[in-house]
């Protein structure tokens, strides 16, 4: 193994080893399922704000919307970030306040519950209901996000995809099992900090070996169409034809998912009080905005180098960001451990996701189901055994499907975003 490929994995194993040291320290304030399920309602506004930002973003940003942005240009991706980005800022706006009121009112620990409570049904029908379309939804969401890590691991070390997949599997089933909603939110800001410093450093060096912002939209702006908003690039024969309005409302329409996405709403319900609301509203939004952007313009610059001879061609275009952090690792042990940095965000923006993921499936099932539709009553103790157990049951078939090594990050979250908006988006505004 290479000097810089050691130095990569000391920087991983490090960022490993920190978040399950985090769920260690925080499975000793679990006293309770209130505890482990929503963290006890003492989310300070700043892990409010990023940890509901790095669940929501997850390996997407990192690969799925630079990948969108290098094959297809700028019409996808930018119409995609755009409406991500005002549905950020409404959700936190319009719901956010509201839901962690009215949510404490009722003592409402959990999405289908709240629905349940707030519309006063008593056979916990909607319950049950909303309980199945999380975990319809939330699995395959959750299997992209071991499908990420495979990939990840895959294309760095050379190691089977099924062997690093599910590795990654039970790091994150790890301290999400033993630490819960507190550990993963706060696993969760640590890892949105990790993010941010793999967007920016991908973003400066790939300009500088792109040959400048210069030379990167001139290669962008050659290709018909593929700079524009109102064109769509074809990248089969390096054609364009027309992005009509259809096309730019249904991305725009990505925004409208935010109002049914229950590992983000749950935030809402966890902060410690509603009045530090605002300040998590502002923190997420710029976070959001700055941070679409950069993923957005990385696809372009990855093209410039890919086209300067800087990079080879993708198989995989949504491995960009591995690629360019590879070719960053060769350039002396200290840009290695900043290389190890920047896959390690990668790593975090998938584990931050199947984190909450994990929580809001498993507490469907062992909340909502068996306690909530068949009543079936259980001690504090127990009900904390059985939500682990759902947790790893549902981890299982995760792995199961994200077997497939061939799988789009972007169309399995594209799917379990759309079914969430659909489904939970329009109640929980009439809520």
């Amino acid at each position: 193994m290479s000097t810089s490929s050691i130095c990569i994995l000391i920087s991983i194993a490090a960022y490993l080893g920190l978040v399950l040291i985090i769920g260690i320290v925080c499975s000793k304030q679990n006293n309770s399922v209130d505890d482990f399920y929503l963290g006890g309602r003492k989310l300070g506004p700043l892990v409010t704000a990023m940890s509901a930002e790095a669940s929501d973003m997850s390996s997407w940003l990192l690969m799925g919307l630079p990948g969108v942005a290098y094959f297809s240009g700028a019409s996808e991706a930018v119409w995609t970030a755009l409406g991500l980005a005002i549905g950020t800022y409404f959700n936190w706006l319009i719901v956010s306040k509201r839901l962690r009121n009215y949510s404490q009112k009722i003592d409402a620990i959990t999405i289908p519950e709240f629905f349940s409570k707030r519309f006063g049904e008593k056979s916990n029908v909607i319950m049950a209901i909303s309980a199945v379309v999380i975990i319809v939804f939330f699995v395959p969401y959750t299997a992209s996000g071991f499908a990420a890590c495979g990939k990840l691991f895959g294309t760095l070390f050379g190691i089977d995809y099924h062997l690093a997949m599910v590795i990654s599997a039970v790091v994150i089933v790890g301290y999400t099992t033993i630490g819960g909603f507190l550990a993963a939110s706060t696993t969760d800001f640590v890892q949105s900090i990790v993010m941010t410093i793999a967007l920016l450093a991908i973003l400066g060096f790939g300009i500088t070996t792109a040959g400048g912002v210069s030379n990167v939209m001139e290669n962008a702006t050659s290709l018909p169409g593929y700079f524009s908003l109102t064109e769509s690039f074809n990248p089969v024969d390096s054609t364009s034809s027309d992005f009509g309005i259809l096309p730019i409302f249904s991305l725009l329409a990505w925004g409208l998912g935010y109002f049914g996405m229950p590992h983000i709403l749950l935030r809402f319900m966890a902060i410690k009080s509603s009045k530090q609301l605002k300040t998590s509203r502002r923190v997420a939004s710029i976070w959001v905005v700055i941070s679409l952007a950069v993923a957005v313009f990385i696809g372009f610059v990855g093209l410039a180098m890919v086209k300067n001879g800087a990079m080879g061609s993708l198989e995989d275009s949504e491995t960009i960001i591995i690629n360019i952090s590879m070719l960053l690792a060769d350039n002396g042990v200290i840009f290695a451990l900043l290389a190890g940095i920047i896959l390690a965000g990668i790593l975090a923006s998938t584990m931050s996701t199947a984190d909450s993921q994990l929580l809001t499936a498993s507490s469907s099932v062992s909340e909502n189901i068996i306690g909530g539709l068949f009543k079936i009553k259980t001690t504090e103790k127990m009900a904390m055994v059985v939500a682990r157990i759902t947790l790893v049951v549902i981890s299982a078939v995760a792995v199961v499907l994200a077997w497939d090594s061939t799988s789009s990050v972007f169309r399995i979250v594209s799917f379990a975003w759309a079914g969430f908006g659909a489904a939970f988006g329009p109640v929980m505004l009439c809520a």
